[in-house]
């Protein structure tokens, strides 16, 4: 008999800790969950301000370890900024609003292609992640950038015409009731970069929480990087 995924539903993974050091030296703490068999694509996940509790066990993205290896092929990997604590430890440094996080995205960036031998990488990013990604993520051998709850606080000038010039694929999930960017704001501030899909996501609110909305995310970011593994289940 079947029954629904709950938030603490676990599919089987390889699932991996590693550590990254910066190019100005500081550690990085961080997991890799791989699938089994039938490998499509992989995410690296950027996660929310560590002010405000933000950090790789961030709800949205354990529940993308603990899920989309199995369920889509996707392998997950998540780590903690510099100055960042989850349970699997903390990492080296302090917070640096967003400017020294660079060296932090461009070592994980370095990882998942030269030591993990990733051949698709996308880079996804939530809340604070969102403005690191835009910033930061620019190895040429990114595919594009996944944004959820974008909130453009933290960029600077010239970051969106950076995308708007590379080209690259940009996705932005807008929740409705978002604390920051809502839809009509989104498509103000994001018609600069004219390849961008924007999703406005209804009854969403800016930490995605509710199963309704986790399973929508973990779909959308299916639907983007392996398209061929829809839909997701939403029973065991």
């Amino acid at each position: 008999m079947s029954e629904p995924i709950r938030p603490s539903t676990i599919f089987p993974a390889t699932r991996t800790p590693f550590t990254v050091t910066t190019a100005d030296g500081e550690v990085l703490i961080g997991e890799v969950s791989t699938p089994l068999s039938n490998p499509t694509s992989a995410i690296l996940c950027c996660h929310p301000n560590p002010t405000g509790g933000g950090m790789m066990d961030s709800h949205i993205y354990k529940k993308a370890s603990n899920r989309l290896p199995a369920m889509a092929g996707i392998t997950v990997i998540r780590f903690n900024t510099r100055g960042t604590t989850s349970e699997a430890g903390t990492s080296t440094g302090s917070y640096d609003n967003g400017r020294a996080e660079k060296y932090d995205v461009e070592a994980m960036a370095t990882y998942c292609f030269d030591e993990l031998k990733l051949k698709e990488l996308w880079v996804i990013g939530w809340s604070f992640g969102t403005s690191i990604a835009i910033s930061h993520a620019r190895d040429s051998r990114i595919k594009g950038l996944i944004l959820l709850s974008p909130t453009l606080l933290d960029i600077v000038e010239g970051d969106l015409e950076f995308w708007a010039a590379d080209g690259r694929p940009v996705i932005a999930l807008i929740p409705e009731h978002d604390d920051y960017l809502k839809p009509d704001a989104a498509r103000t501030r994001f018609a600069v970069i004219p390849q961008t899909e924007l999703i406005a996501v209804d009854g969403a609110k800016h930490l995605w929480v509710g199963e309704p909305y986790v399973h929508r995310v973990l779909s959308e970011i299916t639907r983007i990087v392996a398209p061929e593994r829809l839909p997701l289940p939403t029973e065991i």
